[in-house]
Formats: C-alpha cells, sequence, structure tokens
C-alpha cells in the first residue's frame, strides 16, 4: 500500500554543489576508495572515524529531525550512525557495512532527509527526489516507518512503492511529486516503463541491504535504474557483506566513497548464546512445542513455505498463538500476521527465509531452527533476528541424528562455538532458555481471509476484479458455483438423471 505525507513547509537553503565525478582508476591508493585494484585486494577498507558521540545532534543533525528521532526512541547515535553521518550529511558518498540490526536505517534516512531539506530543488510530477531501494516489500515498509517521521519533520513528502499489491495508489501518490521514494526494483521498473515516474530528478540514491539484493538476482535491476539517475549525485550504500556483487556496483556508481565499517554479517553479537539440540524424530515435534511455549516473542525457521503454514497452524490449536510468514502469502495477509507478532497477540512467527532479512521486530528473545539451514550465512541472518542494538537473545537449532554432520559443518563455518545436548520432551534445559511459560489461548488471533471465491463481491470494481465481473471465456466453472451442463441446440434440454 502507497503512503503519502506531507507537512508544513520547512525553508529550503540552496543546493549543496558536489564535486564533478572524477575517474575512480586515479583514486587507487588512497584511503577510502573503491577502484578495481582496491576493491580486489582490500575491498571494505575502514575509516578511522573520531571520537565517539553522545548525540545526534553533535553530528550537525538539524534539530527538527533530532525531535523526531527522539520520538522513535533513537537518542544516542549508534556505531554505523556515529561512523558515517558526519560524511554523509557533508555531501560524500559513503559505503557502509553492518549487520542487520546495527542501525543502518537510520544511517541513511537522517542524511536524505537533511540533504533534500537543504536543497532548492522543487517538487515535480512523476520525478522523485531521492531513491531507496529496497530487497523485499517488508524491508520497504519498514524503511518508510523510520523515514516518513523524519521527513515529516522536515516538511518532505514519502511514498512506498513494492508489488503484491494495486500500483493505483502508488501511480496516484507519485502523480503530483515525491520527495523519497522507497521502492523494491521490480514494481519501480514497471512503473517506469508504463511512464508513471522518472529518475531524472533524483539528487540522493540509497541502496539498502544491497547484497540481498544481490542474492534475489536484483542486481541487473539495481544497475538500469541507477543509470537512470544523474551522474554526480550523492550516492549511499549499506550492505552486511560485500560479496555477490555488490563491490562491483560500488566501483561504477560510487564517487571516491567513504567507507565506514562497525560489523559484518559472519560478526558473532556478544549477547548471543548459541545451543544445538539433538533430538529423536518421534520427539521433534513436541520438543519445537516446548521451545515455543515461552512466554516472550519467539521466531521459528522452516525451511519450506508448508512446513511453516503447518507447524503455525498446530501451534495455534495447541492453545500457543502462532502466525506465519512466507511466499506463498498475500501482501496484506503478511502484513496482517507481520502486526499481529509485533504487537503481541501472536507470540510465535513461523518463518521461511524471507523473514532472515530485513523484518524488524523489537524484543524476539528466542530463535529457533526448526529445520537447520543449508549455509553459514543464512544461519547468520536468521540468528540475526535476536541479540539486536545490545540486547541479549538466544539461538537454539533443533537437529535430529541423521543431520549431525551437515550442523558441525555449518555451525563450523559460521564460527561459533554452541552448547550442544541431546534432549527429550520436559527437559529442564529447555525450560532454562524459555523463561516463565505463557497461559494457553486457544483462540485465532488472526481475524479470517475472506476466501477468493467471495473477494470481489457487493464491492466497487478495482484492479484484478471486483463486482460485476463477467464470467470467464474459456468455459471453465466459477470455483464456488457447481458446473451446469451447457444446451445441445435448440431441442429440448436433456432430462435430468434422478438422484
Amino acid at each position: 500500500m502507497s503512503t503519502a505525507l506531507h507537512a508544513g513547509g520547512a525553508p529550503r537553503r540552496n543546493q549543496r554543489r558536489r564535486p564533478a565525478r572524477r575517474d575512480l582508476a586515479s583514486n587507487a591508493g588512497r584511503p577510502g576508495s573503491t577502484s578495481p585494484t582496491a576493491a580486489e585486494t582490500a575491498p571494505d577498507p575502514v575509516v578511522v572515524d573520531e571520537a565517539p558521540v553522545e548525540s545526534f545532534a553533535e553530528l550537525g543533525v538539524p534539530s527538527p529531525v533530532v525531535s523526531a528521532l527522539a520520538g522513535l526512541g533513537v537518542t544516542t547515535p549508534f556505531p554505523i550512525q556515529a561512523a558515517s553521518l558526519r560524511s554523509s550529511l557533508a555531501g560524500r558518498d559513503v559505503l557502509g557495512r553492518g549487520r542487520t540490526g546495527s542501525g543502518k536505517t537510520v544511517a541513511f534516512a537522517v542524511p536524505t532527509v537533511a540533504i533534500l531539506a537543504g536543497s532548492a530543488q522543487r517538487l515535480q510530477p512523476r520525478r522523485p527526489r531521492s531513491l531507496i531501494l529496497v530487497p523485499t516489500r517488508e524491508l520497504a515498509a519498514q524503511v518508510a516507518a523510520v523515514v516518513v517521521p523524519l521527513a515529516k519533520a522536515m516538511g518532505l513528502r514519502v511514498t512506498t512503492v513494492y508489488g503484491g499489491v494495486s500500483q493505483g495508489p502508488q501511480v496516484a501518490a507519485l502523480r503530483p511529486g515525491i520527495d523519497i521514494l522507497v521502492a523494491c526494483p521490480g514494481r519501480l521498473e514497471d512503473l517506469i516503463g508504463q511512464g508513471h515516474c522518472q529518475l531524472g530528478a533524483v539528487e540522493v540514491t540509497v541502496l539498502d541491504e544491497a547484497d540481498h539484493l544481490a542474492d534475489l538476482g536484483f542486481l541487473p535491476a539495481v544497475k538500469r535504474l541507477l543509470d537512470q539517475t544523474p551522474a554526480g549525485r550523492q550516492r549511499l550504500l549499506f550492505s552486511a557483506t560485500l560479496d555477490r556483487g555488490v563491490d562491483e556496483v560500488v566501483r561504477r556508481y560510487l564517487n571516491d566513497p567513504v567507507t565506514h565499517s562497525v560489523d559484518s554479517a559472519d560478526t558473532i553479537p556478544p549477547m548471543l548464546d548459541h545451543h544445538i539440540f539433538t533430538v529423536t524424530p518421534e520427539h521433534k515435534a513436541a520438543v519445537v512445542r516446548e521451545l515455543a511455549s515461552g512466554a516472550e516473542r519467539s521466531l521459528l525457521f522452516t525451511r519450506t513455505k508448508h512446513a511453516a503454514r503447518k507447524l503455525a497452524r498446530q501451534l495455534t490449536g495447541q492453545g500457543i498463538p502462532a502466525v506465519d510468514l512466507h511466499g506463498n502469502l498475500s501482501q496484506p495477509q503478511r502484513a496482517r500476521n507481520l502486526a499481529a507478532f509485533a504487537k503481541g497477540s501472536a507470540r510465535v512467527l513461523v518463518a521461511t527465509d524471507i523473514a532472515a532479512r530485513g523484518i524488524h521486530v523489537d524484543d524476539i528473545a528466542l530463535v529457533v531452527h526448526v529445520d537447520p539451514p543449508t549455509e553459514p550465512k543464512a544461519y547468520l541472518h536468521r540468528s540475526g533476528r535476536t541479540a539486536r542494538a545490545g540486547a541479549a537473545g538466544v539461538v537454539v537449532t533443533v537437529m535430529t541424528p541423521g543431520q549431525v554432520g551437515d550442523v558441525k559443518t555449518l555451525v563450523r563455518h559460521a564460527g561459533i562455538r554452541p552448547t550442544t545436548a541431546r534432549v527429550a520432551p520436559g527437559d529442564p534445559r529447555m525450560a532454562a532458555l524459555t523463561g516463565p511459560l505463557a497461559p494457553l489461548s486457544f483462540v485465532d488471533p488472526s481475524p479470517p481471509v475472506t476466501p477468493r471465491s467471495e473477494a470481489g463481491r457487493g464491492g466497487p470494481s478495482s484492479g484484478a476484479g471486483g463486482a460485476g465481473r463477467r464470467p470467464r471465456g474459456n468455459g471453465s466453472p466459477s470455483p464456488d458455483r457447481r458446473p451446469v451442463a451447457p444446451r445441445r441446440g435448440p431441442g429440448p434440454a436433456p432430462r435430468r438423471r434422478p438422484r
């Protein structure tokens, strides 16, 4: 769903002129350079930053933005924010590396808002002034939740663009002009192809979770979109790692970037406690149920969509309110389930790897790998949903005897030293991790989903379907009606067979 917000006009100062783009090959060997030679030998040099700061005001953040950050509960800069804001607020291109949960969203949202507020450029129809590219719909919504209050404080408009929903509201939001566009590459390319959006006025471009954009195969689309933005304008790239072609994007599109690295995807949070429980196949379901029965939020990962849906239903039926998150859900269903988990009406979220990146829900106490992942990077990203922003967290991997060899290899490559144990239902070691049990609740926390056969009846026509839609011309029956045999010409109808 698209959201357009605007607040009273703050005065805009003259636009900062940035130095002309220089040949990247001439930057080899300079601090912070990302020439091809430097990227091959030292892909992410670390800039030594000044002494730690205690407030955003010390970094030069405008006071309305400081107040808006305080309203979000953010008063002291995280390391990646303190490290990068001086460079980005000065108009420099920035390459920021930090694992998910390290505060990267604020690190790029603040300079984007501040730079636009100080620019003399005015809104133009269908031409956003800044672009934030993200890999998933969920991350787009979460980034917008941070950006909107900051932008509103400076009188800027924000909208989101992603697939899985009707494009009508998104087109309507883009039509009068927008300051900050948070977008997924696929839907944005579609809208540009239809003439609903142009990127020729973009002043600041941000790539968030660049390595995940690469993992999902979006880098070709990202390059096509970046080619449509003006050369020489500010670009900020934030990523947990610099593999899978991200370094190529850095070399091609960032102009002499300042690099700030606080931690990477393979950095283990100090407050994260890892455990591996070996269970027999017949005891696995009961052990998983006990791990999910604590009073605090738990996030359970399965390998397949079917397993996630099935486990969420089983837990809910056993009195543990749970919702699922996977690729087979529509965007409204995803949003509803995430909201139920974030608000606490569902204490358990059962997800596939779609939730391992870009999903931020506070106070997740326990992550359970119901199905162990197949690669260390997936393990670390899943586990990173807990122990965020300095908080403590627990990660449990449940394995059967046949998975011992694979899991040993996994944790060795992930660089962790877990506590291992063989457990059965009722083992006190599980209760020590989950803490006090939550009271059982046998009420489904999520509202019923309207069947597809009923969606569109009696309501206004919209998008792909609605009231008054004609029957399909291929002769296939409506899913909620019994097929009717066609008549055989002008003669009498065939006699019905007695039942």
